[in-house]
């Protein structure tokens, strides 16, 4: 079962008795700092293969027919795969 709080004590702030004697610091502006930045590196085979796999079906017909071996058998694949 649950119970409902009747009362809420909060804690009052702390004066103090004498003032104070430290100037406060101007508000700090960070024109040097800057933030990090992250980096990806991206292998050149894992670039070659992104890159095959974003090309249209016109231009990997394109390349087969320009006698690239792989777009050739990525077709010949393809082909296999729709006759089955």
């Amino acid at each position: 079962m649950v119970n409902p709080v009747s009362t809420v004590h909060q804690a009052a702030p702390v004066a103090t008795s004498a003032p104070s004697t430290q100037k406060s610091a101007p508000p700090a502006t960070s024109t040097t700092t800057s933030t990090p930045k992250d980096t990806v590196h991206i292998s050149s085979a894992s670039q070659a293969a992104l890159q095959e796999i974003l090309e249209t079906p016109v231009q990997t017909a394109t390349e087969a027919r320009g006698g690239d071996h792989q777009a050739q058998r990525l077709l010949a694949s393809e082909t296999a795969a729709q006759k089955t």
